[in-house]
Parts: structure tokens; sequence; C-alpha cells
């Protein structure tokens, strides 16, 4: 697997940390201890700034030192090495990477947060980092979810700034996202909000945090009473999975032997995992629904086969196919405690 870490040409180094973890592909600096913000930025390698500069095109091809100014668009450049990392309008506002880290140190000012993992892609232009927040959200007597944020900014003009609730049940690292009451777990801002708004829509980032975290451990943990057979779980998995309506009519009508390989192969995939991963087979999960959300989740987290970990990122994080999926199982998990195998009809 691709792992699209910027290698730093000047000091050697891959940008990635990771605290007490082992490191993607083994590339990049695992650290014993968590660092401040500002250590942060220096173990991943993100101690550059950017900058924008001007945009010049040629007067004609005969003539090439005779540059013509683009109008209104403007280059993003790294300026420790000149990489120019993308194209962006006037407009466009340059979030340095010290000021994401500000931006998580505001959220709860700057105690309790654990800077965990943090690093640079391609040629910079994108970086991300997650933070691990104080306490936990309890399934069962012995079943710990941590709670996570998880920020991510580019410097290439393709997306907004993007701060995420993520949750991670530690025994079997699944990122268990979920968004309720038609509130997202996420929070997009536009590179052309200034700092002040910046930091106005940090505080939301940890409301959101607080709400999701109460609402799932009451949520889980009711899950965790709920009985499903392995039939409703297979049932389940198919539901969550399924990529079109004719896909969904073609198991309606039970015929299975025209659904595509690939579909198949990944429901098959990730019900093996619900039924013989031993993460499932604890109190909290074997037979639960709890249990058949995991599956699925771990499906994307654990077995499932990426491109690179940038695309592992965007799937899981970042509103991709391993989001929208695991939140359409979260939103069949709900109907089901509501109830019972009814949820799974196909319709």
């Amino acid at each position: 697997m691709a792992h699209n870490i910027n290698h730093n040409e000047k000091c050697g180094k891959h940008s990635f940390f990771s605290t007490k973890q082992k490191a993607w592909h083994n590339l990049g600096q695992i650290i014993s201890d968590y660092p401040t913000s500002a250590e942060a930025i220096i173990h991943a390698g993100l101690d550059y700034e950017v900058e924008k500069r001007k945009l010049f095109t040629p007067s004609s091809a005969e003539i090439i030192h005779n540059k013509i100014e683009v109008p209104n668009y403007y280059s993003t450049v790294r300026t420790d090495n000149d990489a120019v990392l993308g194209v962006v309008g006037k407009d466009y506002q340059i979030v340095q990477n010290r000021d994401a880290f500000s931006f998580f140190d505001s959220i709860v000012g700057g105690d309790g947060i654990l800077y965990e993992t943090a690093g640079a892609l391609g040629k910079g232009e994108r970086i991300f980092i997650t933070a691990k927040l104080p306490d936990y959200i309890r399934v069962g007597n012995d079943d710990l979810i941590e709670k996570y944020l998880f920020l991510t900014t580019s410097h290439d003009g393709s997306g907004s700034i993007t701060a995420a609730f993520t949750p991670i049940r530690i025994v079997c690292n699944n990122t268990l996202n979920a968004a309720m009451n038609n509130k997202t777990n996420t929070l997009r801002i536009r590179h052309t909000s200034n700092a002040k708004q910046r930091l106005e829509q940090a505080h939301k980032v940890m409301g959101i945090s607080d709400m999701l975290s109460s609402q799932m451990e009451s949520i889980f943990n009711h899950w965790t009473k709920i009985r499903i057979t392995d039939n409703e779980v297979k049932k389940l998995i198919q539901s969550a999975l399924v990529p079109s309506k004719e896909v969904l009519k073609t198991i309606q009508n039970g015929s299975e032997d025209e659904l595509s390989t690939c579909f198949t192969n990944m429901v098959d995939s990730a019900f093996e995992y619900a039924m013989s991963n031993p993460t499932q087979l604890m109190d909290t999960t074997k037979g639960t629904v709890f249990g058949a959300y995991n599956a699925i989740t771990g499906y994307f987290q654990n077995v499932r086969n990426y491109k690179d970990e940038e695309a592992k990122l965007t799937s899981l994080l970042m509103g991709g196919t391993g989001q929208i999926r695991t939140q359409s199982a979260f939103n069949l998990c709900v109907d089901f405690a509501n109830k019972g195998s009814d949820a799974l009809i196909l319709n």
C-alpha cells in the first residue's frame, strides 16, 4: 500500500509522527511522550510556512522572457523549499500549520488534549492532526471508546478546513463515526474565513463532541442489550453496504447469483469479521446490535484495502465511502433497536 507521506529532502525525514504507536509503513518519528503543539509541529515536519505568490504566463511562444501576470490567481508555495502546492483565488486565506494546531489548542484551552499523530501528504499540500480528548465513552464494564478530534487542512485550494469528532473503540481500533439528531460530527470552515471566525468555530467542535459523546454512550450501551441473530447480521451488512437500488432489488428477489463479485466479497469479508474476529467475541459485541455495528466499522477500518493512507483518511473521516456506509449501518442499527428484524426488510 502506498503512503503518500511527504519526504523532506532537506532533513531526510518523512513528515509524520506518532505517539507510542507504530508509524505508517515504519516511516516518520515515533515518540514516547505526548508533545505540546509546538513540539508536535517539529516532530511531524510541519514547521514550514506557505505563502501566496503571483502567477505569470509567457506573452507568446516565441518570446519566453516576456511574462503576463495572471489576474486574481496565485500559487501557494512552501517557503522552505519553493515547492508549488497549488493554485488559489485572490480571496483564499492561507492557514499556516501552526495556526491549525493553535485551533486545536483553543478548543480545550490546551489542557488535557493529547496530540497523537500529525503529518503532511504529497508535497505538503495537505496536513492532518489527530488529538485525544480526556475521558472515555464507556460501553459495558470493560469496553472503552477513546474520544478524538481530527483536523485536516490543505494549502492547494482543494478543500475547507475540516474538524471532526471521531470516537475510536480501543480494542479493535474502529472509528465509530455517527451523526445523530440531524447533527453532523464534522465542521467545515472555508479558507476565506478570518482568524477570529475560525476561533469561534473551534469551540463549536467541542460542543459537538460533548453532545455526541453523551448520546453515543447511551445508544451503544442500549445496543449491547439487544440480541441479533447471525442471519440478521448478514442482512444488516448487506443493507448497509448496498451500492444502489438495483442491487437492493436483486437481493430482495433472492437472485444472489446476479450480484457483483465485488459486492459479494465485501459483504462476505464484513460478515467473516463479525463472526470470527476476537474483538467480536466480547460480552458487549457477541450476538448484539453493538457487535453488528462494529462488524461494519471494523471491516472499513481493519480489513478493506485502500490505495494509500490518504484514501483511507478520505474514506473514513472526510465523507468517503467508509463514512457513508458506517453511517448507514448506524441508522440501520437504530431502526433494528426500535423495530427488530422488520427494519431489515429491503424495500
